[in-house]
């Protein structure tokens, strides 16, 4: 249940001409818009996973690795999705935010443990800004676990999440595979790190800003989790910080951008790293993302992956579970995150 008097954002600034007091960063804390890269050259790289699982499989695990080892972040095309897929979850997800008030609220909560909720910012408790968002996270796997926890309004909304949060698994092991590989581990042997694995997703409503300038949709972060694949809609708004400079990621249709989180820098002992990403807001559309979070399950033992440590390359984090990690990083909130919240599981 919602606390008395609460509101989503995007029902608190509907026709609003500028942004409230609560929602505007300091100065120093601005997305800084005209600073930002905008050059197609400076983003991710694209890569094509056609024959993936055939004669290119050698080239496409160089190019991840090129990928994870630069960026931290690449899209990917040929990913054997179907569009019909895609497009109605797209769909779906703006039809949930379109629902009255009071339809969506049914799922409100502040509770991050909680296995569906609907909520708004980041961490409403610990924050001093809030962000311009409203989501919905959903727990995904197993399916049958959860599914009849999610919303039956829409109609579809089951049927068109369950189908996309079944090929999204499907194909966040296949990378998952691939970036093993680049790493020189055997092919399965971060699948088997995430133990029982955990896979949620979050359904970001970001509405139009009258002065986008002032906020975010997110600050800078990095992810808690192993990767997460993120669809986005033709608005746009994802930044990514790469030598020190926000790049714009222009949306491609129908493509899947996937980045490394904090396990994903541990398990390779550095090798790889989670890096900073923000979204912005703008004042003409309202914007759908949809990121999936692939984790290990709370009980799994995250540690450097043995192969990867030697006299020359010693173990750079301690071992820890993805619970305890997961605790620290949600008390933190996103705005007290300089980098990773991996600080305190190194072991010096």
């Amino acid at each position: 249940m919602a606390p008395p008097n609460s509101a989503l954002m995007s029902d608190l600034v509907s026709g609003a001409t500028h942004v409230p007091s609560q929602f505007v960063r300091p100065e120093h804390d601005r997305p800084n818009l005209d600073q930002v890269i905008q050059s197609p050259d400076m983003s991710i790289p694209l890569i094509d996973l056609q024959d993936f699982d055939g004669s290119r499989r050698s080239e496409i695990i160089k190019q991840i690795g090129l990928a994870c080892q630069d960026y931290g972040f690449f899209q990917v095309k040929n990913h054997g999705i179907d569009e019909a897929v895609i497009d109605n979850l797209l769909a779906v997800a703006k039809e949930f935010f379109h629902l009255p008030e009071s339809e969506r609220m049914k799922v409100y909560s502040e509770d991050p443990y909680k296995t569906i909720r609907l909520s708004t910012s980041f961490n409403v408790r610990v924050e001093e800004v809030s962000c311009w968002r409203d989501y919905l996270r959903l727990h995904c796997h197993p399916l049958e676990d959860y599914i009849h926890e999610w919303p039956a309004n829409p109609p579809s909304f089951r049927e068109d999440v369950a189908k996309y949060c079944k090929k999204v698994r499907g194909l966040a092991v296949r990378l998952l595979q691939g970036i093993s590989e680049s790493l020189g581990l055997e092919r399965d042997y971060i699948n088997k790190a995430l133990a029982k694995h955990g896979q949620h997703m979050a359904i970001n409503y970001y509405p139009p800003c009258p002065q986008p300038e002032l906020t975010y949709g997110l600050p800078g972060h990095t992810d808690p989790n192993v990767v997460t694949l993120l669809l986005q809609d033709d608005v746009g708004g994802l930044q990514v910080l790469k030598g020190g400079k926000w790049v714009a990621v222009k949306p491609i249709p129908h493509t899947f951008i996937f980045n490394l989180g904090d396990q994903m820098q541990v398990l390779s002992n550095d090798r790889y790293k989670s890096i900073l990403h923000r979204a912005v807001v703008n004042s003409d559309k309202e914007r759908i993302s949809i990121p999936t979070f692939y984790c290990p399950s709370y009980d799994a033992v995250i540690k450097p992956a043995p192969k990867l440590v030697d006299d020359d390359h010693p173990a750079l984090y301690r071992s820890f579970t993805y619970g305890e990690f997961y605790g620290n990083f949600w008390d933190k909130g996103i705005d007290k995150k300089s980098g990773t919240s991996l600080g305190m599981f190194k072991t010096n």
